[in-house]
């Protein structure tokens, strides 16, 4: 269930759990105040636990980084031959 943000007069600021179904309470439930008004909240941010959800929370094999430093270093071109390679005639 959603929490809401209201605000009382004499209480002051209150979270509310209420069903997203249920129409916003028009008085305070502490002490019955007609002044409550629901506010507009900045929402709840989401916090991952655990590990994978970061590059660099795991570690890749000596492959992946021989084969990405071959890349980095310009490697072979092995489309030079093949019919997807740029056509230098113009």
């Amino acid at each position: 269930m959603p929490t809401y943000d209201y605000t009382c007069a004499k209480c002051g600021e209150m979270e509310v759990f209420q069903s997203m179904k249920d129409d916003a309470l028009t008085a305070c439930p502490g002490c019955g105040c007609k002044t409550f008004k629901r506010q507009i909240s900045g929402g709840a941010g989401i916090i991952f636990k655990g590990g994978g959800f970061y590059t660099t929370d795991y570690e890749r094999g000596s492959d992946y980084k021989a084969a990405a430093k071959k890349d980095a270093s310009g490697g072979s071109n092995s489309c030079a031959g093949c019919p997807c390679a740029p056509s230098t005639d113009d």
